[in-house]
C-alpha cells in the first residue's frame, strides 16, 4: 500500500474519532429511526388525506425493468429445471411475507386503490421500506423493530432474561403461548407445509441438473429446509465452479430483524452465469489473502485469514423472491453469511449484471447529472459502478469475523448494529482494496478519480434508501464522515459536488480504520455513537435529495419478471 494512499495522519484522525465518541448512548430506536431520505423525518402514521399524497409522490419511486436473459444456450431440461426453482422461490416469497407481516393474500384483499395495493405489493406489507418504514396504509401504525420474527409485545429485556435455549438462532422465531410465555419455534417446524413443498421442487430440480455438484446442493439445500441446518448445504454451494445455473434460496439475510439482527429472511435469487464477464472477474481473487494483510489496522484486527476457495462471478438474475426484492434490489450477493463457511472456504461474490445496469442507466446516470459538477461527469462510468460494487462484495469477506475482546462473533456482539456497521465497512473498504489494486497495475479500466466519483454518486443514490437500511445507514455515515474530513465539496451556487482526490483517499482510509477496529472490538457502545452521530441527514442534503425527487429520478427498480417473461410458459 502506498504512503500516498495511508498517511500517517490518519491514525490520528482515528484516535481523535474514537475519543469523540464517548458520550452517552441514545436510544435505540431513535438510532434506527433518524427519518426518511425523500418524505419526513417522523414515523409517525399519515392522516387519510396526507396517505393519498404520499402514494401520489411515491407511486412513480420504482422504475419497471423485465428481467430476461438469452437462454438459448439452455437444454430443455435445464429450462425445465428453472421453472422448478422459480417455482421454489415463489415459496420463498410467501414465507417472507409471513416473516414480515403476515399472510400475503389476507393483508393484500383489504387494499381496494390500486395504487396503494401496489406500493404494498413492492414494500412486502403497509411500510415504505425507502422512507424509513412509513406506514401509509389506513390502520398501520409502526413497524415492530423485529417485523413478525417476534412477538410486537416482546420487549429487550424480556428476551435477554429469557431462558430459552435457540432464541438467538438465526432460524429460529419467537411467539408467546396460551399463557403468555415465550418460546421458541424453528423455521422448519413453522413454516413445515411450506417448506415441505420447496424441498420436493428443489429435489425434482436435482433431477433434471446436468451439473453434478450443484444437484448435490439442491437437495442439501432441501434437506435444510426440513432440518434447520444450512451448514452443509452452504458447504457445498462454495463447492460449486461450474453450474451456469445457480439458485441462492432459504433464510438468508437478517436485515429484516432490526430488533437484534438474529433472524434470517427468506430469500430466493435464480441466476444464469455469464461466463465472459465471470472470467475477467476471476483473476481477483488470488489478491484476497495480500489486500487482507494491506488493511489499514494493526495485525490483531486482520489475524484471520480469507478463505482460499473464494471465487467472483457476473450472472443475470432470471427471478427475485422475498427480501431479495423487498424495497429496494440487490445487485450483488457475498455469500454465505456462516462464519463457519468464511473461515473454511471464504465466500462467493455474485455480480448481478443486468440488475446493475438498471440501476446505472435508470438512477445514477440522472443522479450525477443532478448532483455531480460537469467537469467531474464523464468519471461516473458503468465500469467504475461494477467495481466499487465488486468490491464491497469482496470487502465482506475481508476483516474479522470473531472480536477480539471475548465477545463472541462481530455479528453477536453488536446485535441490531451489526448489519449496518457491516455495510458500511464493506463499501469503505471496497474502494480502499480498488485503490491499492490500481496503484499495482492490477486494475486498468479507466482513470482512478472514476471510481472515486462514482463511488460519490453511489453514496448519493443509496442514501434514497432511508435510515430504516443497513445500506441508507451506512451511506449516511459515509456522507457526514467524508464530508467532515473534506472527501468532497458542495458549490452553493449550482448545490453540486466535487471530489477531492487526495482527501477522498485520506478519508477512505480513516474510516476503514474505525470501522474495522470497532467490528474487531465488538464494541456495540461506539458503533451505537457512531450511527448516532453520523447516520443523520442534514438540511442541506436533503434539500439536494429533494431536488432528485423532484426531478422524477426513480430511486429504485421494480422488475417484471416470471415463466411468462422468460418464454418458459
Amino acid at each position: 500500500m502506498s504512503k500516498a494512499f495511508f498517511p500517517t495522519r490518519v491514525f490520528g484522525v482515528v484516535a481523535m474519532l474514537a475519543l469523540t465518541a464517548c458520550g452517552q448512548p441514545g436510544d435505540k430506536q431513535d438510532e434506527l429511526q433518524q427519518g426518511s431520505a425523500e418524505a419526513t423525518g417522523s414515523n409517525a402514521q399519515l392522516t387519510q388525506d396526507s396517505r393519498k399524497n404520499w402514494l401520489e409522490k411515491r407511486k412513480e419511486i420504482y422504475a419497471p425493468f423485465e428481467l430476461t436473459a438469452d437462454l438459448s444456450s439452455l437444454t430443455d431440461r435445464q429450462k425445465k429445471m428453472l421453472v422448478k426453482l422459480i417455482q421454489a422461490s415463489e415459496i420463498m416469497d410467501e414465507l417472507f411475507w409471513n416473516q414480515a407481516l403476515g399472510p400475503k393474500a389476507t393483508f393484500l384483499s383489504a387494499i381496494h386503490d390500486p395504487d396503494a395495493r401496489k406500493f404494498a405489493e413492492l414494500n412486502y406489507g403497509p411500510w415504505d421500506r425507502l422512507a424509513n418504514e412509513m406506514p401509509f396504509i389506513e390502520g398501520y401504525s409502526e413497524k415492530p423493530l423485529g417485523a413478525n420474527l417476534y412477538p410486537a409485545d416482546m420487549t429487550v429485556e424480556e428476551f435477554e432474561t429469557a431462558e430459552l435455549p435457540g432464541k438467538d438462532d438465526l432460524y429460529t422465531l419467537l411467539r408467546r403461548n396460551t399463557q403468555g410465555e415465550l418460546y421458541v419455534v424453528p423455521y422448519s417446524e413453522a413454516y413445515a407445509e411450506q417448506l415441505n413443498a420447496a424441498a420436493e421442487l428443489l429435489r425434482e430440480a436435482a433431477a433434471l441438473a446436468d451439473d453434478s455438484e450443484f444437484s448435490e446442493y439442491l437437495k442439501a439445500r432441501a434437506e435444510a429446509f426440513l432440518s434447520n441446518d444450512y451448514y452443509a448445504g452452504d458447504m457445498l454451494w462454495m463447492d460449486m465452479k461450474n453450474n451456469p445455473i445457480d439458485v441462492v434460496i432459504g433464510p438468508i439475510e437478517t436485515y429484516e430483524d432490526r430488533l437484534f439482527g438474529y433472524k434470517a429472511a427468506f430469500e430466493s435469487y435464480v441466476l444464469l452465469k455469464d461466463l465472459s464477464w465471470s472470467r475477467r472477474l476471476s483473476r481477483y481473487v488470488s489478491f484476497l489473502p495480500q489486500l487482507q494483510q494491506d488493511l489499514p489496522v494493526t495485525d490483531e484486527y486482520k489475524a484471520e485469514s480469507p478463505g482460499t476457495d473464494s471465487d467472483l462471478n457476473a450472472y443475470d438474475v432470471l427471478y427475485y423472491a422475498g427480501h431479495s426484492n423487498a424495497g429496494s434490489k440487490t445487485i450483488a450477493i457475498n455469500l454465505p453469511n456462516d462464519e463457519r463457511v468464511q473461515l473454511a472456504k471464504g465466500t462467493r461474490r455474485l455480480q448481478l449484471k443486468n440488475a446493475m445496469q438498471a440501476k446505472f442507466d435508470k438512477i445514477m446516470l440522472p443522479i450525477a447529472g443532478e448532483l455531480i459538477v460537469e467537469e467531474q461527469r464523464p468519471h461516473v462510468t458503468f465500469a467504475a459502478f461494477f467495481a466499487n460494487t465488486m468490491f464491497h462484495e469482496v470487502a465482506h469477506g475481508l476483516g474479522i469475523k470473531n472480536t477480539i475482546t471475548d465477545k463472541g462473533t462481530v455479528r453477536i456482539a453488536l446485535r441490531e448494529l451489526a448489519s449496518a456497521m457491516e455495510e458500511g465497512k464493506a463499501d469503505v473498504l471496497g474502494v480502499y482494496m480498488i485503490t491499492s489494486l490500481y496503484e499495482q497495475g492490477e486494475l486498468s479500466d479507466g482513470a482512478l478519480m472514476d471510481y472515486y466519483v462514482t463511488f460519490l454518486a453511489g453514496i448519493f443514490r443509496s442514501i434514497r434508501f432511508g435510515a430504516s437500511s443497513a445500506h441508507g445507514i451506512a451511506n449516511m455515515v459515509r456522507f457526514n464522515f467524508f464530508q467532515d474530513l473534506g472527501a468532497f465539496s458542495r458549490d452553493p451556487d449550482s448545490g453540486q459536488y466535487r471530489v477531492d482526490f487526495e482527501r477522498m483517499q485520506e478519508s477512505i482510509a480513516a474510516l476503514s480504520a474505525l470501522i474495522l477496529t470497532l467490528q474487531g472490538d465488538g464494541d456495540y457502545d461506539n458503533a451505537s455513537r457512531l450511527l448516532a452521530d453520523k447516520g443523520k441527514i442534514g438540511d442541506e442534503l436533503q434539500a439536494d435529495l429533494d431536488r432528485l425527487a423532484a426531478a422524477g429520478i426513480p430511486v429504485d427498480i421494480d422488475f417484471v419478471q416470471g415463466v411468462d417473461i422468460l418464454g418458459l410458459d
